[in-house]
């Protein structure tokens, strides 16, 4: 069985401040090895389930960060961008199951640093009128190549949102959310020896997880940081400007859609 472990950072023990997930400082440097733990955490509970490989995909920022002489050996490591699957690149290599470690409430919500792909660009994004998080918007594009996630881990407002969309996946709570930038989370010991076990005894289970799917064709509706981002974005032609700081387009399929919105969140940075 092969399985598929995407691993952000946001959704870590002991992160809770944007300094600690931007490049360029100390706090980040510690922040990626507790990203690392609990990819190891992860790999090593894919693999006591019975996984035959394991592929880690490494999905916070510029899909660079975790060191990968850190990461356990026996996993295959995927990093770099840009990538068209972006957070759940691999999926394509015929895995049975994915894990999500150390995701994160979307835009928006009450948990610990929310946001949904980019946090200067995007305030809000539905698809066919369901808001949707990373965990939504990814787990569908798994979906789409017949893998489903069965563990995920992040906070208790992440775990939260998630819980009806993903019903029979497995979630590891890390740390509780008591505000954008503070929390109480566990320690790293103990939150690696709770994903390790959420792991294991999700993989086993994969087979009989249904993956998360919709039919194309799909509806987005995208609420901009600002009307000057929404008027950029329609700068592409087949965007419709439904507000001042909202649009909406129609793409053939899941992947089409989370492919555009990762080149809206790229042009964005013309203006930041």
């Amino acid at each position: 069985m092969k399985i598929l472990i995407s691993v952000d950072i946001e959704g870590v023990a002991g992160v809770y401040h944007a300094e600690q997930v931007r490049a360029g400082n100390p706090e980040y440097e510690r922040a990626r090895r507790l990203m690392a733990l609990e990819a190891n955490a992860a790999i090593a509970g894919a693999f006591d389930g019975g996984a035959s490989a394991v592929y880690v995909n490494d999905s916070h920022g510029g899909f660079r960060n975790m060191p990968p002489d850190l990461l356990d050996e026996r996993a295959q490591v995927i990093q770099g961008k840009p990538r068209y699957l972006g957070m759940v690149a691999g999926v394509e290599l015929g895995v049975q199951g994915v894990c999500m470690i150390g995701y994160h409430s979307r835009a928006q919500g009450r948990g610990i640093l929310a946001h949904t792909i980019n946090s200067f660009a995007f305030a809000r994004i539905r698809l066919n009128g369901q808001e949707l998080g990373e965990m939504g918007l990814y787990g569908l594009l798994a979906g789409s190549y017949g893998a489903p996630v069965v563990a995920a881990s992040g906070d208790d407002v992440f775990i939260d949102e998630h819980r009806a969309l993903f019903p029979q996946t497995r979630f590891v709570q890390v740390k509780r959310a008591t505000g954008f930038s503070s929390g109480i989370s566990l320690s790293p010991q103990q939150a690696c020896a709770a994903i390790r076990e959420g792991v294991a005894q999700a993989v086993p289970q994969a087979r009989g997880v249904a993956p998360l799917r919709i039919e194309g064709p799909v509806t987005v509706d995208l609420l901009a940081q600002s009307p000057a981002l929404a008027e950029l974005f329609c700068q592409w032609p087949t965007l419709e400007r439904t507000d001042g700081d909202a649009l909406r387009f129609t793409a053939p399929d899941v992947e089409a859609a989370v492919r555009m919105l990762n080149c809206l969140s790229a042009m964005s940075m013309m203006l930041k």
